[in-house]
């Protein structure tokens, strides 16, 4: 059977890697997947090491959705 990870968010931060990698490393493309990621480490109280960059895939995601003027 297997065990929980220990890394409750290494599925999340690895499908993120895989959608950036797809999509010429360009987050506007992978705003779900970096949501899921958000989602998780709040479920898990950031008790992740792959928590840690998501302060900074945030605040690309922030200035992605700022309409320009």
């Amino acid at each position: 059977m297997a065990q929980p990870s220990k890394e409750p968010c290494k599925k999340q931060a690895c499908d993120i890697q895989s959608c950036l990698s797809k999509n010429n490393f360009n987050p506007k493309n992978c705003i779900d997947v970096i949501l899921k990621l958000q989602k998780c480490c709040e479920n898990c109280n950031y008790d992740s090491t792959h928590c840690a960059s998501l302060s900074g895939l945030l605040k690309q995601h922030a200035n992605i959705a700022k309409p320009s003027n």
